[in-house]
């Protein structure tokens, strides 16, 4: 940067003389401007700095005068910066992103416009710089790139999924047949046993797939968050050990949300886990509850909020902490900085699928060696809402019945397991491989059939449409869907009610049955007593 001449620049260009009135109204322009200007000499010394570039970078301007545009470029900008001048020493105009520091050493991003200045004789004898600082928006732009990217591995688990979970409905189904046709004693039964553990093993990946994807089928209920984690706070010290002090502080007069309280556990449960990993040697985990108002200033730093009143949930820990190249991916599906063996990648995938399934957010925040502290804002719900029990779990003997099911299912293997289990519970069946056969099927049946049990997605005819073409034929039929697809694909085909006649693949033969007698005695009860006599009662 020893010379600045450059040779051929036509003359005359620099020479256009400037009114005496505009120059005032030119240095106000220049000393008021949001943008950054920066005057440097021939050899890049800065000779002038705006108020702009004060208020950006921490240096006053007598710091900065006599300093190089080195002062505030980022170290690990050195290509760049040395590409800038290479432009701007050939005549050019240099334009591009600039990473710089601030005098308190945070980083800070700028659109850089780079020009040089000349004289009469085309010479260059300075050169000025603009810079806009992007630093927000180039952070808004990465939260809107990473939702962007976890809504679409989320479909693409959502797809993977479905057909994971037809393969386990037939290993499952096999296995347990199996299982129950051999005697208590035999030497198979052990190994028979590993098939249907490897089976729910992997069921329980699939239903975190689903989870990340915000696709899992909810049991939603209106709750309050402090009752749910007081039974959870019981049972965690069993998870994360006694080297581990558990606190739980819970807020007072906390707003109700409306969620399913398995999947509650669920977030609990893994950030808990993920927390005991994170201290290897003991520490503190701190489980917080609030109510939150989140204005118009907390959405200028997370766009993708809108305002209003949360429940706040806030799971902190003492441990080691995440490095920042680490931070922006702990939500990603199969992503783990844990040794082998010791993690699927799927735990934070799951909590973060569950929040935004009901209409929450979550963020992390942490550094290195300070610990960690993910915050799970969930809406608030209107007071005056009931709030609902969950049900209680089924009794575990498989019941059966003699009643007459229509099976409708498109995967053959699926079909062929489920119904030869049903007819050694005793009932009959009859069997379709898709909506059309059994349109048919139905119609050339003389007898009652008692319930329905289809798949929701199938080629031509979906279970909601054929459901809903049998009930004018057979209005007293009940239905039971089945699907291994994720909730919002299930509800795209008709009408479902997923809360009390909807199974999610996969599942077991024995809650296949108790299902289907929950199904078929809903309002059996009632009708009953309808036909009693008065003298009965």
């Amino acid at each position: 940067m020893e010379t600045c001449q450059i040779v051929g620049f036509p003359r005359g260009v620099q020479g256009k003389q400037i009114p005496e009135t505009m120059l005032p109204k030119l240095w106000g322009a220049v000393e008021q401007s949001a943008d950054v200007v920066v005057i440097t000499d021939c050899s890049g010394m800065m000779e002038y700095v705006n108020p702009a570039f004060e208020g950006l970078t921490g240096y006053s301007r007598e710091e900065a005068i006599g300093q190089t545009l080195r002062l505030v470029i980022d170290q690990e900008a050195n290509g760049s910066y040395e590409e800038m001048w290479q432009t701007v020493l050939s005549g050019k105009v240099f334009r591009g992103l600039m990473p710089g520091r601030k005098k308190t050493g945070e980083s800070f991003i700028v659109e850089k416009t780079l020009s040089p200045l000349r004289d009469n004789d085309g010479r260059i004898t300075h050169f000025i710089s603009n810079d806009r600082d992007i630093t927000e928006r180039r952070r808004l732009e990465a939260q809107l790139q990473q939702a962007q990217k976890m809504d679409a591995i989320g479909r693409l688990a959502g797809g993977v999924a479905h057909d994971f979970n037809n393969l386990l409905m037939v290993i499952s189904a096999y296995a347990e047949l199996m299982q129950d046709s051999l005697p208590a004693e035999h030497p198979l039964q052990r190994h028979v046993e590993e098939i249907r553990g490897a089976a729910r093993r992997a069921a329980e990946l699939t239903r975190q797939l689903l989870a990340f994807g915000r696709k899992q089928m909810q049991a939603l209920q209106v709750l309050d968050l402090n009752d749910i984690l007081q039974d959870i706070a019981r049972m965690l010290p069993r998870l994360i050990g006694e080297d581990i002090q558990l606190t739980f502080v819970p807020g007072r007069d906390l707003g109700k949300v409306r969620a399913d309280a398995v999947q509650i556990e669920q977030i609990v449960m893994n950030l808990a886990a993920n927390a005991r990993d994170a201290m290897v040697h003991g520490g503190r985990l701190t489980i917080e509850t609030a109510n939150v108002r989140l204005d118009e200033a907390y959405r200028q730093r997370h766009s993708i909020v809108p305002p209003g009143d949360y429940v706040l949930l806030a799971v902190t820990d003492s441990g080691q902490g995440i490095s920042p190249q680490h931070l922006a991916h702990v939500f990603e599906p199969f992503y783990t900085t844990k040794e082998e063996g010791r993690g699927t990648g799927l735990g934070l995938a799951t909590v973060y699928g569950i929040v935004k399934q009901n209409g929450g957010f979550v963020w992390v925040y942490s550094e290195p060696g300070l610990g960690t502290t993910f915050k799970i804002y969930l809406p608030r719900v209107l007071t005056g809402i009931k709030e609902i029990q969950a049900a209680k779990p089924l009794e575990q003997s498989p019941p059966g019945g003699c009643e007459t099911l229509l099976l409708v299912e498109d995967e053959a293997a699926v079909r062929k397991s489920t119904r030869e289990f049903l007819m050694m519970s005793g009932y009959s069946v009859l069997e379709a491989p898709n909506g059309e056969e059994a349109l048919q099927i139905s119609r050339h049946h003389d007898g009652n059939i008692d319930l329905m049990i289809t798949d929701v997605v199938m080629p031509q005819l979906s279970g909601a449409k054929l459901a809903e073409e049998l009930a004018k034929e057979r209005p007293a039929m009940k239905v039971l869907f089945v699907s291994g697809y994720a909730e919002n694909t299930v509800l795209r085909h008709g009408a479902i009610d997923v809360s009390t006649r909807f199974l999610q693949k996969p599942f077991s033969l024995k809650t296949l049955a108790h299902k289907i007698r929950e199904v078929l005695e809903i309002n059996k009860s009632a009708n009953l007593v309808a036909t009693l006599p008065a003298a009965q009662f």
